[in-house]
């Protein structure tokens, strides 16, 4: 999810250079919604983690 996020980073970055602002503009918007999924999917198993962790421990 990540990989993906930064590619469509990239590829808004590139397209913004080159002046092509409708591609870049949708490129960061696309982005930004995996780079939200990415962080939400992370919290949720960094908590399921933290709760396994004191199952066991």
């Amino acid at each position: 999810m990540l990989k993906w996020a930064l590619i469509f980073l990239v590829i808004s970055l590139v397209a913004g250079a080159l002046g092509f602002t409708g591609i870049a503009s949708g490129a960061r918007s696309i982005a930004k919604v995996l780079f939200g999924i990415f962080l939400l999917i992370f919290v949720i198993f960094i908590l399921l983690a933290w709760g396994a962790g004191e199952l066991i421990f």
